[in-house]
């Protein structure tokens, strides 16, 4: 079995959602002052590439130390979302864009791919596609329990009137939401994804490291 990286590194600088805090990660302590090396990470709860428990944006929801890590891998579908060439900007993903229509009932997992990741450190990776509320719908009915995304977020970031309709349609139903994946583009249509948070108790979110089995 190949186990595929879809996980962006923490790194000091890197992009992170509009208002949330910015990621520092600075040396500490150095082995020729103290002897050993120790780094100092300063970051949010929705960092990277990340988790949404249902607490992100639900009051009295599901925190992060309640999602059982059982919920959290298995079987996955990958939609292509640019299998017709590059989306444009701010592209909405309506279930005629993905075909949705093609299908009758998906796995638990449902990752879309819209390319938009080698955008990431761009300042056009704001600008990504979103999907729209017909589509979560559509998926939710399906089956789907986790919407997994190689964008900054599946609502649209740059909308006038950004209401989350997307985090209320998944996390409202008690699902979850993994944002900023990347190389969708090396995993099948029909694969197996891991998503692993760092166990930080009763909070809204978590960076993950996220995989794929193939």
């Amino acid at each position: 079995m190949k186990i595929i990286d879809l996980t962006h590194p923490l790194k000091t600088g890197m992009p992170v959602y509009p208002g949330d805090p910015e990621v520092s990660i600075q040396p500490s302590s150095k082995i020729h002052f103290s002897g050993v090396n120790v780094s100092s990470l300063h970051l949010g709860s929705h960092s990277g590439t990340h988790i949404d428990a249902p607490s992100h944006i639900i009051q009295d929801g599901r925190t992060i130390d309640r999602v059982e890590l059982n919920e959290l891998s298995g079987d996955a579908l990958v939609i292509r979302a640019n299998k017709n060439g590059a989306l444009r900007a701010r592209t909405q993903l309506t279930p005629q864009l993905l075909g949705l229509e093609s299908f009758k009932n998906v796995p638990k997992i449902v990752a879309i791919e819209t390319g938009w990741d080698a955008h990431f450190g761009l300042a056009t990776y704001v600008d990504h596609p979103f999907l729209s509320a017909e589509a979560a719908t559509m998926l939710w009915q399906m089956g789907m329990r986790i919407l997994a995304i190689d964008t900054l977020s599946p609502d649209e970031t740059l909308g006038k009137q950004n209401d989350f309709a997307i985090h209320k349609i998944v996390l409202g139903n008690d699902g979850l939401i993994v944002e900023n994946l990347r190389g969708l583009n090396f995993v099948s249509t029909n694969t197996m994804l891991g998503f692993f948070p760092l166990s930080l108790g009763s909070v809204d979110g978590a960076p993950v490291r996220a995989v794929a089995f193939e």
